[in-house]
């Protein structure tokens, strides 16, 4: 039977808990080999103490013997008294240490003593009881990677509260079984669709399309259209199974013109738009960190959409306003001509033209007007020169595949 070690250690955030004393622990997402993920809370002392373990258990790569031999990363000792700010600084420090610890030589990385640290507990899936009067408040790192400070924490804020709208079957064990009107605190927000959360004493993984905000059936976090477009290769085949979808094969390039939670974008493809699974998405310029991002792919499958669900019953009396693809590709057209200075008419074919745009000199945009210009339109003393097209010509002659990198280049 294959061993079974730690492949992946993300830091979510840390929760300041009162109970039964003011204290503060670590949210990490631990990934094992075997897929599983399984969210765990340490403390930074005890996360310590387990430092001093491991240097005690290996003295040559601790650099004990001879200081050229550490390989084991350092970490500061804890402070006699905890505080937020101290907690905070922490985090990229801990983030950097559970990194090069898991990629380590396996005698270390894949030990007993840290299979036992990240091993989840029995407090781990059944939190202690709270405070009567106080309640835990927990902390977010910003998923910002363009910010590379320790200022990425949000809040204090208290989870996001969702709405159940559907009876939902798990159909692994790293998902949760859910009913109608359960309420969920949600600790991630995965662009695939798939939300870890947190019901009661259970924990796992939901598809987005089931659950609702309780302000509002419309997403605040959900951004507008973008008709500019971004670049995406597409990872893996895909038929569609509705008519608002797009069919696409493995190493497509497309375009993402709208980005929605529930894990489904629509995507442009030429002038045909669609929904199409984020999760077989990478961007353009960015696959080393989609290859390492499929090490830690949370499923295998798209999150089903929210018209596909059965009996679904909302709590308000409006549904989300969903915008048709006849919305969509209408306003992407309109947007493409808009950036390109093309007019708002019909393309015209190469055909319908009997001059080409250097030999047009009736057109007088495309005349250099000079004092010393003759009535048949020649330069005095100097030969003829066929004058630029103007960029209007140039929009309106070139191919599809030009005209989408000038609006791509002209948009950035």
């Amino acid at each position: 039977m294959e061993e079974i070690y730690v492949r992946h250690v993300e830091l979510l955030g840390f929760e300041k808990r009162f109970f039964p004393s003011q204290h503060y622990v670590y949210m990490l997402m631990v990934k094992w080999n075997d897929l599983s993920e399984k969210l765990i809370y340490r403390g930074y002392p005890e996360i310590y103490t387990f430092h001093k373990s491991l240097k005690e258990m290996f003295p040559i790569e601790a650099g004990d013997i001879n200081k050229k031999d550490r390989i084991i990363p350092a970490l500061p000792a804890p402070k006699w008294l905890d505080n937020q700010k101290s907690t905070e600084t922490r985090q990229s420090t801990l983030t950097e240490y559970c990194g090069s610890l898991i990629n380590l030589p396996p005698k270390i990385s894949r030990s007993q003593l840290v299979r036992s640290l990240f091993k989840v507990r029995p407090e781990d899936e059944n939190p202690p009881a709270q405070h009567p009067l106080k309640r835990n408040e927990t902390f977010v790192v910003s998923n910002d990677k363009t910010r590379d400070n320790t200022s990425e924490i949000s809040g204090p804020i208290i989870l996001e509260s969702y709405r159940v709208i559907a009876d939902y079957s798990h159909t692994s064990k790293y998902e949760i079984t859910l009913h109608i009107g359960d309420l969920v605190e949600i600790v991630e927000k995965s662009p695939n669709g798939w939300w870890f959360c947190q019901c009661d004493t259970k924990r796992g993984w939901v598809p987005a399309s089931y659950l609702e905000p309780l302000d509002g059936p419309e997403e605040s976090e959900e951004a507008d259209p973008n008709y500019a477009g971004e670049l995406y290769i597409t990872t893996k085949a895909y038929k569609a199974a509705q008519d608002d979808e797009l069919t696409l094969e493995t190493g497509e390039t497309i375009e993402v013109i709208h980005k929605l939670l529930d894990g489904w974008w629509v995507v442009r493809k030429g002038e045909e738009t669609g929904h199409f699974p984020s999760m077989f998405l990478y961007r353009t310029g960015e696959k080393k960190e989609m290859v390492s991002e499929e090490h830690v792919m949370r499923r295998q499958t798209p999150p089903p959409r929210r018209s596909t669900i059965r009996n679904a019953q909302s709590i308000h009396s409006k549904g989300r306003q969903r915008i048709s693809q006849d919305t969509y590709r209408r306003n992407s057209r309109r947007f493409l001509q808009q950036k390109g200075g093309r007019p708002n008419q019909p393309r015209k074919t190469s055909k319908a033209s009997t001059q080409s745009p250097l030999q047009d000199w009736n057109n007088r945009d495309n005349i250099p007007k000079t004092a010393g210009s003759s009535p048949g339109g020649e330069l005095k003393g100097a030969p003829i020169i066929p004058p630029r097209p103007s960029p209007e010509l140039i929009m309106e002659r070139c191919t599809e595949n030009t005209r989408k990198k000038v609006s791509v280049r002209k948009s950035s």
